[in-house]
């Protein structure tokens, strides 16, 4: 799939507009915003990344839990549509993503979600360049949070969360019993995760 070269992104830099991610981390293959025609790759990376066979030993792997895809071409392209959103993208070479975070503002709150990483590249931290770019994003656009949802049942990827600073809220509500993104197995309850955003101008990071 042919896509636009990617913008070269140097680190120590906060950019403004659709590009407000940037941050002083030193990203092998800098995030960059996704546009329409990422959507098929897409598609088949966030799939593969949270349903496929390949994906169940990785630690979005949630094929277990619920049928259907994660995502459908329709769908991602709604989420693209969003005024305030931004689904950011990490592409070696044009058209071979690896991983993706969808971030959407509302009000001084940033809501992040799909955070996916090709099963092939796991475990070699694009998941946390990831999420310091999403970090980075929400100082730019203003926010004083950063807020998620993530299934119980998930005690590993809690687990990481938890250790990249992001503390459980106390608040929870059922998994939807039919959704666009896939229908449960057994009943299952997202728990609300949030994090705050600094105001110095610098990434948040935890190691």
């Amino acid at each position: 799939m042919a896509r636009a070269p990617q913008r070269q992104a140097p680190t120590g830099t906060k950019a403004t507009g659709s590009s407000s991610y940037l941050c002083a981390v030193e990203f092998p293959t800098a995030p960059t915003p996704a546009t329409p025609a990422d959507v098929p790759a897409l598609v088949d990376l966030i799939n593969r990344a949270y349903r496929s066979e390949a994906a169940q030993a990785g630690w979005t792997a949630e094929g277990h839990l619920l049928d259907g895809p994660r995502i459908d071409a329709a769908t991602l392209r709604d989420m693209l549509a969003a005024p305030a959103a931004v689904l950011l993208i990490t592409a070696p070479t044009p058209g071979q993503l690896t991983g993706c975070v969808y971030l959407e503002t509302q009000d001084d709150v940033l809501y992040l979600s799909m955070l996916a990483v090709s099963p092939e590249v796991q475990a070699r931290g694009l998941g946390r360049q990831l999420l310091h770019a999403a970090e980075a994003h929400a100082q730019v656009q203003g926010c004083v949070k950063i807020k998620m949802s993530v299934l119980s049942v998930r005690a590993e990827l809690l687990a990481w969360y938890e250790r990249q600073g992001y503390r459980r809220t106390g608040a929870s509500e059922p998994f939807p019993a039919t959704t666009r993104f896939g229908t449960p197995r057994q009943p299952l309850t997202l728990l609300a995760l949030e994090k705050g955003v600094g105001s110095n101008g610098e990434c948040l990071m935890t190691f």
